[in-house]
């Protein structure tokens, strides 16, 4: 009798373990394809680094109309879901930002950096990398909107 319930026991305790430790499986193929992902959730992506460029703007109303700019021209492509994800870095050795681009190919990403101001202006350069990673990463914006207070008026 104690092996029959020591070993239902072992069987329950690991079934406990087990349940708390399996995450479950709810494959979305529709969701998955909107986001762009392959039957793995995965999908391609240009990861940009922004650095520091040889034209530093000076302080005032050019900069300010350069930097508004630029969070205009991101807003605008995030709105067109070209862009999964930006934002600001830390400044070591002159890395100052990330796009990260749902789009095919680097020449893509290139064009698109492009219209942003403080490329225009030389403020900053961009280094380009091919990525493969998760397609949710295209419900950020989406999410982002919903957790983020709208700015003053």
């Amino acid at each position: 009798m104690k092996k029959i319930l020591g070993a239902a026991l072992l069987a329950v305790a690991g079934f406990s373990v087990q349940a708390q430790t399996t995450v479950p499986v709810s494959y979305d193929a529709e969701l998955a394809k909107s986001l762009g992902g392959n039957e793995n959730g995965m999908r391609k992506y240009v990861f940009v680094v922004l650095r520091t460029g040889p034209n530093k703007v000076p302080a005032g109303q050019e900069r300010t109309e350069m930097f508004a700019g630029h969070m205009a021209n991101i807003q605008r492509l995030a709105n067109e879901r070209k862009l999964a994800y930006a934002g600001p870095l830390d400044g070591v050795d002159g890395a100052r930002g990330i796009f990260i681009f749902a789009v095919d190919s680097i020449d893509e990403a290139k064009a698109l950096v492009a219209t942003d101001p403080v490329i225009i202006k030389g403020e900053m350069v961009a280094e380009y990398h091919m990525h493969f990673g998760s397609a949710g990463l295209m419900m950020v914006n989406q999410v982002h909107s919903q957790i983020s207070k709208p700015a003053a008026k």
